[in-house]
């Protein structure tokens, strides 16, 4: 193999294989007519991306991908060569030459999985990034550690929950088509984060796989199991309260400072206003009040700070909707004007100190 590729849109392919694949993979690096395609592969998932590049000697390696990110990040160069040398893959530059091991030969990345539609993929990545950040990061029950991506006609329902809270949201299809798997949370933002313009979601059995212009990430899913929203009883709505997100994040921010340990504040609802307070032994207390349109009986629900300010930063720049629930029911978070990503986000109240 003998092949010369622009070193930073490389450098960014194998960043982003690297990331995505178990630590220890071997990087499968092919060269020919098309470009460069860099994969890697276990038994729950495959990775497949392609960088520009000019093939001299068509061929494939297998290389370890540690060494190859490392190298290429630091490369202070536009063009770099990569070049087998017996038993080693060879990195040149003009003034430079970096060698990695070769490893044994794996076979390509073949996922074959069917397309159902296509979304696009700002919008995916943006309702990604909030409904994966209620997933669990680590637990017992792989349930609450994925992202239920559901589809019924023309359009897309990502669904997250860490027992806590749950975001859900909804978004157009480009092309009507039936879709219903749990992803592991992680792998799809970042696969996500790494697509561009028009994403393909792809089904195989027991699989499932994200595409676009120059990449595929496909993975084993998880047990959907009860993961819905239907789960949540949402219909017990005794107070609306609507407000600038950022105003009442900013004073979540002040007054979270006097809170106990757990962080727990209370949202007392007024007529026309929210007062937030919270009190701390060893600090002292502290309390603000928002202007906001408040609709029905007064009430004085507590939450986490962090989880409140985790569900406000989802509304950011917009006038978010609060429907409060009596008791130890979710309270539903939604913007006051919706988008082209529908978002409703559960938070589950505390018990007040």
């Amino acid at each position: 193999m003998d092949v010369t590729a622009p070193a930073h849109r490389l450098s960014a392919a194998v960043s982003t294989a690297s990331r995505l694949l178990p630590a220890r993979t071997g990087l499968r690096l092919r060269a020919d007519a098309a470009g460069l395609t860099i994969a890697g592969s276990d038994s729950d998932l495959a990775v497949r991306l392609t960088c520009p590049a000019t093939s001299h000697t068509d061929g494939s390696v297998v290389v370890p991908a540690a060494p190859l990110v490392e190298t290429l990040k630091v490369l202070d160069a536009e063009l770099v060569r990569l070049v087998v040398e017996g038993s080693r893959l060879a990195l040149r530059l003009d003034n430079a030459r970096f060698a990695l091991p070769l490893l044994p030969e794996t076979s390509a990345v073949t996922d074959a999985l069917a397309k159902v539609s296509e979304v696009d993929g700002a919008a995916f990545a943006s309702a990604l990034r909030i409904v994966a950040g209620t997933a669990a990061k680590d637990d017992p029950l792989p349930l609450f550690t994925g992202v239920r991506v559901q589809s019924s006609g023309a359009e897309l329902t990502l669904t997250a929950s860490d027992r806590y809270r749950m975001a859900v949201a909804r978004l157009p299809l480009r092309t009507a088509g039936d879709l219903d798997v749990l992803v592991p949370a992680s792998l799809l933002t970042e696969a996500a984060r790494a697509a561009s313009g028009v994403v393909g979601l792809h089904t195989g059995p027991g699989r499932f796989g994200v595409s676009w212009a120059g990449g595929l990430v496909a993975t084993a899913v998880l047990d959907a199991g009860f993961l819905s929203e239907e789960s949540i009883p949402s219909g017990a709505v005794d107070t609306t309260v609507s407000l600038s997100a950022d105003a009442l994040a900013a004073a979540v921010r002040r007054v979270g400072v006097y809170a106990e340990d757990r962080r727990v504040l209370t949202l007392e609802v007024g007529d026309a206003q929210v007062r937030l307070a919270s009190a701390r032994q060893d600090t002292g207390e502290a309390e603000e009040t928002l202007k906001a349109d408040v609709s029905g009986g007064r009430t004085s629900p507590s939450f986490q700070a962090r989880y409140l300010l985790d569900a406000l930063g989802a509304f950011a720049g917009e006038r978010v909707v609060l429907s409060i629930q009596p008791g130890m029911r979710a309270c539903v978070l939604r913007a006051a004007e919706v988008g082209e990503v529908a978002l409703t986000y559960y938070l589950m109240p505390m018990l007040p100190r």
